[in-house]
């Protein structure tokens, strides 16, 4: 008779009410960080851009060469930031739901010492070595000057890159994403405004452009200090903990590849590009990458705002709702995917024209037939997108790592070399939605089999 109430309680109309009243609250909670972080993601997209404009308006060409040689360091910079930031937010969740809030402490404590040592390596490296890592990346006489000293003052920031990293993402998983995007939107605006200032009117060339891009994260860590304000629990510094930085790094290894992996992929496509129809095809790809990132950066933003909320649901162990969770931020990227997709058939020749400033035909051309190509992987890479940042979340690093790899490098890579050798430029464009394709097919196997074996555990218990 017990066990008969016990089923009744556990089976009765006001439960699954209740039961579904907490996942309404869960996925409106996820609607909102997802939309927040997407207009924070926008916002750092949108200054890249503009720094790209001012550069090439202000500087000419070898300004534009000089940025795009230290972009891979930016990307390493980049990869060790989101590394630190989205594997120790992905634990912190964690330990805030499961009650060990002095491990949730000691986590960000140790995440923020090693981003101040690595921080000072890249700083001696800036400060010491520019030149001759200008000179490894490809820089020659005629951009010398201007990439040695981009490269030197951003490293000299680098302390500032990381710790913002982190601070955005520890400020978004503490319950106050309005703050994180609030700082991410006021630093790319004040990125932008001062990119203008110190190119422009103050004449200050690269040296102006670089020292606006690296005044921004010192801009968001002063508005994300606020959030520390007053709080009890803040990290504790006072100890090094190397078990805890194993679990940052293995379960944020995805997003440094992922980062790190577009820089070489850019490099890559340049290459191929070049051999095929030279720098017009270059200037094409500009079009495309410049696009692609504001894109993919829309994917992003909703991947890193259902990481909080699926963390926590881990956490406690609810299943359930970090799936519907899944679900539902699935089912929002492929609805911004679509919507991404007809916009850029449809106002194909507008959108090309904004980066089109001489209105070359040929070039136009070329950039109309690859973006109705290349964009073809919104979808597969929205998914993609989305299953790395969830298997993170869930402390399930090797499917993680695995898509990140894939897509990166191991698959893109030799798509291209081999779809260009078969169809040219066709190839290339090809190259990304067939990688993305293949890759989405393995995450969702990794993701079935992932399920499969916790219900055959749960069935062995």
């Amino acid at each position: 008779m017990i066990h008969f109430s016990k089923q009744i309680m556990r089976y009765s109309p006001r439960r699954h009410v209740e039961e579904g009243l907490i996942y309404k609250t869960v996925i409106k909670e996820f609607l909102q960080y997802a939309a927040l972080n997407v207009l924070g993601m926008l916002g750092v997209s949108c200054y890249i851009l503009a720094d790209t404009f001012f550069i090439a308006g202000g500087l000419g060409s070898n300004g534009l060469t000089a940025l795009n040689l230290a972009l891979p360091i930016y990307n390493l910079l980049k990869g060790c930031g989101m590394m630190l930031g989205i594997g120790s937010a992905v634990k912190y969740s964690i330990y805030r739901e499961q009650g060990k809030e002095e491990q949730s402490r000691r986590l960000y404590g140790t995440t923020i010492l090693t981003a101040a040592l690595l921080g000072i390596v890249f700083l001696l490296a800036g400060a010491f070595c520019a030149e001759e890592i200008a000179g490894l990346l490809g820089a020659d006489d005629a951009v010398m000057d201007m990439t040695a000293t981009y490269l030197r003052m951003m490293l000299l920031f680098a302390p500032a890159f990381l710790l913002n990293d982190i601070g955005v993402s520890y400020v978004r998983n503490d319950g106050n994403p309005h703050l994180a995007m609030a700082a991410m939107i006021t630093s790319s605006f004040a990125n932008i405004v001062l990119d203008y200032i110190f190119i422009f009117p103050m004449q200050l060339g690269m040296w102006g452009a670089i020292f606006a891009t690296c005044l921004a994260p010192c801009i968001s860590i002063a508005m994300l200090l606020f959030h520390c304000i007053g709080k009890r629990a803040r990290p504790d510094v006072k100890g090094f903990h190397i078990s805890m930085l194993k679990e940052v790094g293995k379960l944020g290894f995805s997003s440094f590849v992922t980062e790190l992996s577009s820089g070489i992929v850019i490099i890559v496509f340049n290459m191929i590009l070049l051999h095929i129809r030279g720098n017009l095809a270059i200037a094409a790809y500009g079009v495309i990458a410049n696009i692609s990132l504001v894109v993919m950066a829309v994917f992003t933003g909703v991947a890193q705002g259902m990481q909080p909320v699926v963390s926590r649901l881990y956490g406690r162990g609810d299943a359930v709702g970090r799936k519907k969770v899944l679900y539902c931020a699935c089912l929002v990227v492929l609805g911004l995917a679509a919507m991404v997709y007809l916009l850029l058939w449809s106002k194909n020749q507008e959108i090309i024209a904004l980066f089109n400033s001489g209105q070359d035909t040929e070039l136009a051309a070329i950039a109309s037939v690859g973006m109705k190509i290349y964009f073809v992987a919104a979808p597969f890479a929205a998914i993609n997108i989305v299953c790395a940042m969830y298997f993170a979340a869930v402390e399930r690093a090797l499917p993680a790592q695995v898509i990140s790899l894939l897509r990166g490098c191991l698959l893109i890579i030799p798509a291209a070399f081999l779809l260009a050798g078969l169809f040219g430029m066709t190839g290339v464009w090809l190259s990304f939605p067939a990688t993305e394709g293949i890759v989405m097919l393995v995450g969702i196997v990794m993701y079935v089999t992932m399920e499969k074996c916790k219900g055959s555990m749960k069935k062995e218990r």
